[in-house]
């Protein structure tokens, strides 16, 4: 336990962190997460995880996003999570060792909470004239989820580059 390795993380993050931005963007400001970007980041996974993991890891890291799309869309059935939320989580899944698996619960919580609090601070502050249309503002109960999502997996990668510091 203790998440990627350096050199995964050199390969992933290029790519993770544009798509991770993007999520949250357009769920911020539009509560949709775009099926356009859990494609890139599938893509992103089976291309770079050739060169960042052993082939057998890259292989069973498919089940990954089997298993957390399945539960992703009784999630989603029962109403506890958008259809676009449980996509972008499934394909986020690939990236996230077994091994890290309670890391990756607390980096979700963690981020869960952050993203609540930082939204609802700039939802009730002038912060909100920089985006004034955005839809999350009005959502009532609805929350972006894209936004902690996106940031969780970014921690999750960030972390060797974090302790390479």
């Amino acid at each position: 336990m203790g998440g990627p390795t350096l050199t995964q993380a050199a390969w992933f993050l290029p790519a993770v962190i544009p798509i991770g931005l993007f999520v949250a963007y357009s769920d911020l400001s539009r509560m949709k997460i775009p099926n356009i970007a859990v494609y890139a980041l599938v893509i992103a996974f089976a291309v770079l995880g050739l060169a960042a993991l052993p082939l057998e890891v890259w292989l069973w890291r498919w089940t990954h996003l089997a298993v957390v799309l399945i539960v992703g869309m009784v999630l989603n059935a029962i109403g506890a999570f958008g259809a676009g939320d449980a996509k972008f989580l499934a394909a986020a899944a690939p990236f996230v060792a077994l091994s890290d698996l309670s890391l990756i619960f607390y980096l979700l919580a963690g981020s869960f909470i952050a993203g609540w609090l930082a939204h609802r601070i700039a939802k009730h502050s002038p912060l909100r004239r920089i985006a004034p249309n955005w839809q999350s503002w009005e959502s009532g109960k609805r929350f972006p989820m894209g936004f902690p999502l996106a940031m969780a997996l970014i921690l999750y990668l960030l972390i060797p580059v974090i302790r390479a510091i």
